[in-house]
């Protein structure tokens, strides 16, 4: 912007110099198919020099091309009217319009021009306003290369063309004050200057680097004469919001503090040297590099101290989402250091003296965070240590735990294992090996044991029926494998009297919006009588045996399984169970009794009950005992009077399905379609 308007000037004096160049006298024309001069090159050129009415002369000069490398400018259009004259000091002056066709941002398209020569003084001064805009430059004439610009409220897409040969970014909005010197040459420009930006916008085509409604002030150096060429910026900046790779900033109104210095060349941006301060909120001291393509190279941050919640909220909650943690509540400080690659992270360090922090789906928070971690690719780090006093894992609590650490190898390793309270019973993490830097393949493995679970607590934390029971069992091997979790071993939970085991488990995208589970379900020897009591189902005695096979959940909902379901030893089971079943299977109320004397009685004798379904797209396929063209088994009677429930539907809709259910254990009736 400010570039852009200075070469503007110095052009414009070069331009009034080749037409003071021509015999000073009226009805003087001069035409040119090529007019090049140092930095500015012209075609179809039209010059004359005309006496006005009033005895003064009258200049016009019009270009139907002019490049100017320097700026970025290609095939603009120029047109230059205007009068001139001496005055008493023998200066000449010239007022007049200057219209541009073609230049970036449609700068200048109308604007007033004013020029003062001064021979005696060996000086061109330039002034030009459109709009609100205006623009006022001073050079020596045996020098014009050199000029002091001058710069209020210009638009910043006037910078567009120059912004071209420093990168790929481009200006959007905003306008700019400055006063800046300025050094053209052969190969490029040099400027340094003081600023003021308002309301500014800029992006990249990658979008990796931009800024909207960005206002602030500070000074700016600027050296494309080299390559690459080379900017110094020192900044206070305040309002809007600014994104340099994965720090995406929510900037506050009081000013925070930006220091860089950064190299481009064809498109790529090279921060050597990069620094914010923002008092209440985060410090620090890095670097930061790009290619052509906008991927990051590098990242690397030290002496970083933040402040919550005021980090999160103005710097953090962006790239966090990008982890799959919406919404965070985070209070306390960290402080640490961070290196990154294109291929992923190098090293990190941290460490706190007190932090909190939660997601709002309540699937992970930590209460009492103290102490530190130290990891590096390359190098073995010191031990640390690092402590909690309560720690939320997808609703289920956790105590109060402390872990040792170590780097060796590229792995950051569990020293001791750890035993942390949970659910009234208590959880082991063995040996632990993570790997940072592996970016797919093995990136973590330990292994877990679980004793004396409390079932009871668990169910209440997942919003289910309470039910009485143990959950306990180890996983010799969990692997954190690509993005994804397999647990080698499994789960055993003593439940109604009996066992449901876990096995073949993995979890995909445990934080990202769609984590995927699967898993196989075994059951043996549960009462019947306790699971229909804490479901309010209807009474049903007996044992049950059965297996959910490979099960699939997607954000924690079933898409995929195979279910079999088997009371083998007989009991019985009351009119509402009867009734629910019945309405599971697709019949009416009272499907299945024979006769109608049969609704006389509140419980019958059964020998057997089964029931399956094999989901897929949505569809359950069911089954029972047996299967004919007439329907399937579900409950097989035993004795007087005898029962028969028989399932007609074999194909249900998964949602109506599990309306039905749902509203059989609520004991609002049966929902049958």
């Amino acid at each position: 912007m400010r570039f852009t308007s200075s070469h503007l000037l110095l052009s414009l004096g070069i331009l009034l110099g080749v037409a003071l160049a021509l015999p000073a006298r009226a009805d003087v024309a001069l035409g040119a198919k090529t007019v090049t001069v140092p930095g500015l090159k012209m075609q179809d050129v039209q010059a004359r020099i005309s006496e006005d009415a009033q005895g003064g002369l009258k200049l016009s000069l019009r270009a139907t091309r002019a490049d100017i490398p320097t700026l970025g400018w290609r095939h603009v259009a120029l047109d230059l009217q205007g009068g001139l004259q001496r005055d008493v000091h023998m200066r000449w002056l010239f007022d007049g319009v200057l219209q541009l066709a073609g230049a970036p941002g449609a700068a200048l398209g109308n604007a007033k021009v004013s020029m003062v020569i001064d021979e005696a003084a060996n000086t061109l001064e330039v002034d030009i306003t459109q709009g609100q805009a205006q623009a006022s430059t001073a050079l020596p004439l045996d020098q014009p290369t050199h000029a002091q610009i001058s710069l209020k409220a210009v638009p910043t897409v006037w910078l567009q063309g120059l912004l071209g040969t420093l990168w790929s970014g481009r200006a959007t909005a905003g306008k700019l004050d400055a006063d800046m010197a300025l050094d053209m040459a052969d190969k490029g420009l040099q400027a340094s200057g003081q600023f003021a930006l308002s309301g500014t916008g800029f992006d990249t085509p990658s979008g990796t680097i931009a800024g909207q409604a960005v206002n602030g002030n500070g000074r700016l150096n600027i050296d494309t004469t080299t390559s690459p060429s080379r900017i110094d910026l020192d900044a206070s900046l305040r309002g809007g919001e600014l994104l340099l790779g994965p720090i995406f900033a929510h900037l506050p109104d009081h000013p925070v503090q930006l220091s860089l210095t950064a190299a481009t060349r064809g498109g790529a941006v090279d921060f050597t040297r990069l620094r914010v301060a923002d008092a209440d909120a985060l410090q620090f001291d890095g670097s930061m590099a790009f290619n052509a393509k906008g991927d990051l190279q590098k990242l690397r941050l030290d002496k970083l101290q933040s402040r919550f919640p005021a980090a999160y909220q103005r710097y953090g909650q962006a790239w966090l989402t990008t982890l799959g943690l919406r919404d965070m509540r985070i209070d306390g400080q960290l402080n640490g250091s961070l290196d990154m690659n294109g291929d992923g992270l190098r090293s990190f360090a941290f460490d706190t003296e007190g932090l909190d922090l939660a997601d709002a789906e309540g699937r992970l928070a930590v209460k009492g965070l103290r102490g530190a971690l130290d990891w590096s690719a390359d190098a073995d780090r010191p031990a640390t240590t690092l402590s909690w006093q309560g720690l939320q894992v997808y609703r289920i609590a956790n105590g109060a735990a402390q872990s040792h650490w170590q780097s060796r190898g590229g792995a950051l390793s569990l020293q001791h294992p750890v035993e942390v309270p949970v659910l009234n019973g208590r959880a082991r993490i063995g040996d632990m090996e993570w790997r940072p830097a592996a970016a797919k393949g093995r990136r973590l493995s330990t292994s877990l044991a679980f004793t004396g679970i409390d079932m009871a607590a668990f169910s209440r934390a997942m919003g289910w029926p309470e039910f009485q029971g143990t959950l306990g069992g180890a996983i010799p091997s969990l692997r954190w494998v690509d993005d994804r979790f397999e647990l080698d071993g499994g789960l055993s939970v003593n439940v109604f009297d009996g066992f449901v085991d876990i096995t073949r488990m993995t979890l995909q995208g445990p934080f990202g919006p769609s984590p995927v589970l699967t898993g196989d379900i075994h059951m043996r020897q549960l009462d019947l009588a306790a699971m229909t009591t804490v479901f309010d189902f209807g009474s049903i005695t007996g044992r049950m045996d059965g297996s959910i096979d490979e099960l699939r959940l997607v954000n924690w909902s079933p898409v995929a399984f195979r279910a079999n379901l088997l009371a083998g030893t007989g009991g019985r089971i009351s009119q509402r169970a009867v009734n629910n079943l019945t309405a599971v299977g697709g019949g009416g109320a009272a499907a299945g009794l024979q006769g109608a004397m049969l609704k006389l009685f509140k419980t019958f004798s059964y020998k057997r009950i089964g029931l399956n379904c094999t989901l897929q797209a949505s569809v359950c396929h069911m089954g029972g005992l047996d299967n004919d063209a007439d329907g399937y088994t579900i409950v097989e009677g035993s004795g007087l009077p005898h029962l028969q429930v028989i399932g007609h539907q074999t194909q249900v809709d998964w949602p109506t399905l599990v309306r039905r259910i749902k509203a059989a254990i609520e004991g609002n009736g049966p929902e049958v379609h």
